[in-house]
């Protein structure tokens, strides 16, 4: 399994337990939203998983704690892709 595979793997188990969990609730609203504009789920989930990505690297690569304000905010930009 290639490097991305298992990334994007790990990614979507998070996803799964954001929506599992409600937690945040941005993540389903999201999904939900991104849907309804015609995105199916894998592309809906790879847009969040971007979102994620953004934080994932920001606390491996320059050691900053999460940043959950940030998340959302870049949830609540899709389909635009995060900057941030």
């Amino acid at each position: 399994m290639e490097t991305n595979e298992l990334l994007r793997e790990h990614i979507f188990e998070i996803i799964k337990n954001q929506l599992k969990d409600n937690d945040p609730k941005e993540t389903k609203e999201t999904l939900d939203r991104l849907k309804k504009e015609g995105f199916d789920d894998f592309q809906s989930k790879q847009m969040i998983g971007q979102c994620l990505a953004v934080e994932l690297f920001d606390v491996m690569k320059h050691r900053k704690p999460y940043n959950n304000e940030r998340y959302i905010k870049n949830l609540l930009a899709l389909p635009k892709e995060p900057f941030e």
